[in-house]
C-alpha cells in the first residue's frame, strides 16, 4: 500500500486543496499550484508499508484490507477502515492519501473537486442551525463544529439508452345537443406511442456504511462545465475519502428497473388526453449501459447522542444541505412550561370568577 503526501516544491511543506481558489496551496509559504504542476513539480513522497512490513507487487487481498499504516513524515501510526482513502496523521496532521486504495478496479473515473471552502460551508451551517430552536448546545459547540469535514463519497454514474414503444387502447367523450337531445359520443383509438431518450449520469451510492439519506439527501451534483474532473488523487490532499464497496453489479437490475418504469410512466403520460387508457403493449429496450465510478465533495458534522448518530451535510459542489437534528429535550421541556402555566392560570382564574 502506498502512502503518498504531496509536497510543496518551494518549501517542502504539506500540500492541501483549495476549493476557494481551485488550486494546490501550501500552508506554509502560500505557494500555489495547479493539478498539472503538482503532477510535474512536486515531490510527491511514497512509502509504502503497514503494521505487517512493507508491501510489494505481489501484496495479496488481505494487504489491501490491512487498517494500519505508517505515516510517511512522522512515522506515526494511522489506522483506518478497510475503505478510507485519504485521510491526516492525527499526530503530525499531515494529509495522506492511501493510492493502492484507490488503484486497478478500486480507481474512480471521476472526481468533483470541492467548489465550497469549509469557511463558506460552516457560515451555510450557523445560517441553517439559527433557524432551529430546540438543538443542543453541544451540537454547535466550538469542540463540536472542529470536527466538521470535507469528505469525498464515492458514487456509481449510470448511463445508457432507451427505446420504447406503448400500445393502447383509450376513448374520447364528446357530448352534443341535437335537437332536444343531448347526444354523447364515444370514439375508441388504438395508440400507439414510440420515443428514445439517453439517460445521462445518474448517481447511485456506492459505500455501505454511509448513512442512505445523507448520500442521497446531498444530490444532485452538476456535471456541466468544468467541474467534473478526470480522477488525480491530488484532489484528495487535506480531505477525508472512502473508496466504493458496493458494485455495479449490485445495482444493475434496480437501476434497469428503475429506467424502465420511467421510460414506460414518459409514454404513458403522452396519451393522457385519452379516457379508460387499457395498455395492450409495452417494450422498453435498454441499450450501451455504462457504469463510471466518481467521488463527490461533502462537508459533513456528525453528533453522538447515546448511541443515536446526527448529521449535518452540506453538498460542497452546490451548498444543498441536509439534517437530522437532535432535540434538546430541557429546552423542549422549559418551552412547553412557559406556555402551559400561564394558560392554565389563566383558565383556572377564569373559572373561579366565572363560576
Amino acid at each position: 500500500m502506498d502512502l503518498i503526501q504531496y509536497k510543496c516544491p518551494n518549501c517542502g511543506g504539506p500540500l492541501k486543496f483549495d476549493p476557494k481558489s481551485g488550486m494546490h496551496t501550501c500552508e506554509y509559504c502560500r505557494s500555489r499550484f495547479t493539478e498539472k504542476e503538482v503532477e510535474e513539480k512536486t515531490n510527491i513522497q511514497k512509502q509504502a508499508g503497514d503494521s505487517a512490513g512493507p508491501a510489494s507487487a505481489t501484496s495479496d487481498a488481505s494487504l489491501e484490507d490491512s487498517k494500519v499504516y505508517t505515516c510517511p513524515s512522522c512515522g506515526a501510526t494511522i489506522v483506518t477502515d478497510a475503505t478510507t482513502a485519504a485521510t491526516f496523521c492525527y499526530y503530525c496532521h499531515n494529509p495522506v492519501v492511501l493510492s493502492g486504495r484507490l488503484s486497478g478496479e478500486d480507481k474512480p473515473d471521476y472526481v468533483v473537486p470541492f467548489k465550497i471552502s469549509r469557511e463558506k460551508a460552516l457560515e451555510i451551517f450557523e445560517k441553517w442551525i439559527e433557524r432551529k430552536k430546540y438543538v443542543p448546545k453541544e451540537f454547535y459547540s466550538k469542540k463540536q463544529i472542529e470536527k466538521f469535514t470535507g469528505v469525498y463519497f464515492p458514487y456509481l454514474l449510470y448511463t445508457c439508452n432507451v427505446a420504447g414503444r406503448l400500445e393502447a387502447d383509450g376513448t374520447k367523450t364528446r357530448v352534443y345537443n341535437e335537437g332536444s337531445f343531448e347526444c354523447t359520443e364515444k370514439s375508441v383509438y388504438h395508440v400507439v406511442r414510440d420515443g428514445s431518450m439517453e439517460v445521462a449520469h445518474v448517481l447511485r451510492n456506492a459505500l455501505k456504511k454511509a448513512n442512505a439519506t445523507l448520500a442521497d439527501g446531498v444530490l444532485p451534483f452538476e456535471f456541466d462545465g468544468d467541474d467534473i474532473k478526470p480522477f488525480n488523487m491530488s484532489y484528495l490532499s487535506g480531505f477525508f475519502a472512502e473508496k466504493k464497496d458496493i458494485n455495479s453489479d449490485e445495482l444493475q437490475g434496480s437501476m434497469r428497473q428503475e429506467v424502465r418504469d420511467y421510460a414506460i410512466e414518459k409514454l404513458s403520460s403522452s396519451v393522457a388526453d385519452y379516457k379508460d387508457i387499457n395498455v395492450t403493449e409495452d417494450n422498453i429496450d435498454v441499450s450501451d449501459e455504462k457504469w463510471e465510478y466518481a467521488l463527490m465533495p461533502v462537508w459533513t458534522l456528525t453528533y453522538n447522542d447515546n448511541g443515536r448518530i446526527y448529521y449535518f451535510s452540506v453538498n460542497g459542489q452546490t451548498g444543498k444541505t441536509i439534517g437530522e437534528l437532535p432535540v434538546d429535550k430541557g429546552k423542549l421541556l422549559r418551552t412547553f412550561l412557559l406556555i402551559f402555566i400561564p394558560v392554565m392560570l389563566a383558565l383556572l382564574a377564569l373559572f373561579y370568577f366565572v363560576f
